[in-house]
């Protein structure tokens, strides 16, 4: 008589793939518990903290001036900012400064009017050996916004100036004096005495200004001052130094200084001291300092 195997197969199939189940299951609780076999993702890169200050965050920026005073060629200053050492630098540059630039002797300002903002830029990056990140081009009514913002400076004037005292004394300037006194063109060391008094004016003002609310009012600011200047700076741009430029403004006191640029002058000319340039630029514009 043949036995019957059907019946007693599919039983036993059933038991054998249930315990498959309950085994593999149990395997699989261990491997995963244990951590066996674990695909780990790498983790991800650690964000910039907001509001750390870093040698990222210095920067060079070309400041000029272009008045509607034809008597008066244009200003030209160089600031460099670095938020670590809480110091904001400006330097005045004489706009009849001599240099060779690109084989060819040319004065700064023979430089700007023949190829605008960027051969002013080419021209102080050649002369200096630094590089210039951005630049920034007033005219009348975008430098006494700029004023306005800061709520006008107090500096010693010495210069027979209409509406001022010429005894050296310090007087409260609105943005409109301010713009009078940096555009004179009668002072006794000519264009060398200008830009060092344009620069030291901003740098007084900065210094005179209320820091929290500077801070607290970057934003419309920014908007401000952009919206009526020439300028390679973007949103972007901003964005990226905001903190870095509130940190200044905030922890910042007397972070504004001021240099002459030496040199000598020759006949309408001025030249500017190589040796002074090395070390201006050995003191402010490499970041060793700012790694040690």
């Amino acid at each position: 008589m043949a036995k019957k195997t059907g019946h007693v197969a599919v039983p036993f199939l059933i038991t054998i793939f249930i315990g498959l189940i309950l085994v593999g299951g149990g395997a699989l609780f261990a491997w995963q518990y244990w951590g066996l076999g674990k695909n780990e993702k790498p983790s991800e890169p650690v964000p910039r903290t907001v509001g750390v200050v870093t040698a990222e965050d210095n920067h060079t920026v070309l400041l000029m001036l272009e008045t509607s005073n034809d008597l008066c060629p244009p200003t030209y200053v160089l600031m460099r900012s670095l938020p670590m050492k809480k110091q904001v630098v400006f330097v005045g540059i004489p706009s009849n400064s001599i240099s060779l630039v690109n084989g060819e002797q040319i004065s700064l300002n023979e430089k700007y009017l023949l190829e605008g903002a960027s051969g002013a830029v080419d021209y102080v990056e050649k002369t200096f050996d630094i590089k210039i990140d951005r630049y920034m081009k007033f005219n009348d009514d975008s430098f006494m916004k700029v004023c306005d913002i800061f709520g006008g400076v107090s500096y010693p004037v010495n210069a027979d100036i209409v509406g001022f005292k010429n005894d050296g004394s310090s007087q409260l300037l609105n943005s409109e004096q301010t713009l009078m006194f940096v555009t004179y063109t009668m002072f006794n060391d000519g264009e060398s005495e200008r830009a060092f008094t344009a620069a030291s004016v901003i740098s007084s003002m900065i210094n005179q200004a209320d820091g929290k609310y500077i801070s607290d009012t970057l934003d419309n600011s920014f908007n401000t001052v952009m919206n009526s200047t020439e300028s390679n700076i973007n949103a972007a741009d901003y964005k990226e130094r905001k903190n870095a430029i509130k940190y200044l403004f905030e922890t910042g006191n007397a972070m504004a200084v001021t240099f002459s640029l030496n040199g000598s002058n020759a006949g309408e000319d001025f030249i500017p001291s190589d040796s002074f340039i090395k070390s201006l630029k050995e003191q402010f514009f490499t970041d060793k300092q700012e790694q040690q």
